[in-house]
């Protein structure tokens, strides 16, 4: 079970009534967009290192012999 803990945050009142409506269009609630955000926000950080190791084991794993390549060889398809 997860334990759920209020916050109190400050904005622009005319932002806060333009996001709700955002929020009702979509059939969601700022609430719930801001719980997304908040776990999203937390994991950045995770998943920027997740991905800087994925370009490091795939730069130890490509070799071109010295070669550099022009931003058109690399967009070649």
């Amino acid at each position: 079970m997860t334990i759920m803990k209020n916050i109190t945050l400050s904005a622009d009142a005319d932002l806060i009534d333009k996001a709700r409506e955002r929020a009702a269009a979509e059939h969601t609630t700022l609430n719930a967009q801001f719980r997304i955000w908040l776990e999203n926000y937390v994991q950045r950080d995770q998943k920027s290192e997740r991905t800087m190791e994925t370009i490091r084991e795939l730069q130890a794993s490509i070799f071109t012999s010295g070669r550099t390549f022009s931003r058109e060889e690399m967009n070649e398809r």
